[in-house]
């Protein structure tokens, strides 16, 4: 693991290697080599491991912790195609104690900036053959950007040793919208323009971006957010129904899906900034960051053309929600045609956060006077006979060491996204003020009309 002392695997990349561990889903020999620039021994990158546990959860006491924490090595001194520090030195020690058949797998919990150094570094250092890789978004910040990264990918690796992250794609409900679509006809019969009238994807946060403020600030919502998660999510809904659940098949659906995305329109794009934003340390008193984007995205074929994806994320917002909802289009005729209650649409949502599948249906209010309501029933994907939900990384990891590629992104799916975006960058709209708290700027609802957005 690249990058193994840094906020990402603190955070949730080794949390998420002792919640497999806790679930006994690792290999029955397995050793973590952790890599940085820093010097640190065994035992001290032990303790920083404990420490990301402590903080993060699952705690040390709730697992295996002596056995898992004795399969931990560290190498430090960087990685580099002139200096390979001291990785090739532990990697021996660790195929050692493994046996000399183990599979090596890369992980890059590194800033993009450095993934085409450490990928010639691989090549220059012997350890590619057989192996697997895995890369962090974004994976790329432009469509050159993006060419150049992965021509360097392609030339070191097979395809199918490349495994890039879009870590939205293991939320549980996320992958019920693939598997909840196909195991139910009804749900499967509205999913198109005859019964969808918008689909909408939410990612806000109530919080600000103090902790990665530079980072933030050099990169905004829009890249951050928008033409990652989000653009992923949306083709997860809008891809036609695969043959099967092979996770090629379920990859490249997905990626067809990408295919079909128009090109965004800068005018249907809205930029916002929290106020107060500026005071944060590490930002310029005239950052022009969006800390908010929303994006009408329209996608050209038979099953969507024409109805309107709607995407919106952003920073210190009305509420902390990630959501996918599918309106759905009033009766089109008979004596309740066009009706809605209150203004409020029939509409399928999948809530991300609390694993939740909600079905919000137009009924008849009970009493004398009668009129409409709209209810709800939600159904809990916790509470399910068996289940064992899992956070996004113990599903993305779990996947890896199997190689099990389906919730993972493909090059030809991340170049059409790519090139969705190329000519909105050179004509962004100008960014707004939004109060903290709100939903946006006022011109976000605009992209919404006709209709309006589900949240807020």
């Amino acid at each position: 693991m690249y990058g193994a002392t840094g906020d990402l695997a603190r955070r949730l990349v080794l949390p998420a290697f002792f919640e497999l561990a806790r679930q006994g889903l690792l290999p029955e020999q397995w050793r973590l080599v952790g890599s940085s620039r820093g010097q640190l021994t065994h035992e001290e990158f032990r303790g920083h491991v404990r420490e990301a546990l402590e903080e993060f959860g699952p705690q040390p006491g709730d697992g295996p912790w002596d056995d898992f924490s004795a399969r931990l090595l560290f190498a430090g001194g960087g990685f580099a195609s002139s200096d390979p520090g001291h990785l090739p030195e532990v990697l021996a020690q660790a195929r050692g104690e493994v046996g000399g058949d183990g599979r090596l797998v890369h992980y890059l919990a590194v800033p993009p900036g450095v993934f085409l150094d450490l990928t010639r570094a691989m090549a220059e250092h012997g350890l590619v053959e057989g192996a697997r890789v895995v890369y962090e978004k974004p994976y790329g910040t432009s469509l050159s950007s993006f060419e150049e990264l992965d021509a360097e990918v392609q030339r070191v690796f097979g395809e199918d040793q490349v495994y890039r992250i879009d870590h939205f794609l293991a939320f549980e409900a996320v992958q019920d919208v693939v598997h909840a679509r196909l195991a139910n006809p009804w749900l499967a019969a509205l999913w198109n323009r005859e019964h969808v009238a918008q689909v909408q994807i939410d990612i806000a946060e109530t919080l600000d971006v103090a902790q990665r403020a530079s980072f933030y600030d050099a990169t905004g919502a829009f890249l951050d957010m928008i033409v990652t998660h989000l653009f992923q999510m949306a083709a997860t809904v809008a891809m036609e129904p695969p043959a099967d659940l092979e996770p090629g098949t379920l990859q490249a659906a997905r990626d067809a899906a990408l295919q079909h995305f128009r090109a965004l329109d800068p005018a249907e794009v809205v930029l916002g900034q929290f106020e107060g934003y500026r005071e944060i340390d590490g930002v310029g008193d005239d950052s022009s960051t969006d800390t908010l984007a929303a994006a009408r995205l329209w996608i050209d074929d038979d099953r969507w053309r024409g109805v309107p994806f709607l995407l919106r994320s952003g920073k210190k917002m009305a509420a902390d929600e990630q959501r996918i909802t599918l309106v759905l289009r009033p009766v089109a005729d008979g004596p309740r045609a066009g009706e809605q209650a209150g203004g409020v649409p029939a509409a399928v949502s999948f809530d991300l956060l609390a694993d939740r599948v909600e079905v919000s249906l137009v009924l008849r209010r009970p009493g004398v006077e009668g009129g409409t309501a709209v209810g709800t029933a939600a159904v809990d994907l916790r509470g399910l006979d068996g289940a064992t939900p899992a956070l996004p990384y113990v599903h993305l990891i779990h996947h890896v060491l199997a190689g099990d590629r389906s919730l993972f992104t493909g090059v030809g799916g991340l170049r059409a996204a790519w090139t969705a975006v190329e000519g909105f960058s050179a004509h962004r709209p100008a960014v707004l003020p939004y109060r903290e708290g709100s939903w946006g700027p006022d011109d976000v609802d605009r992209l919404a009309e006709p209709g309006a957005w589900f949240l807020g």
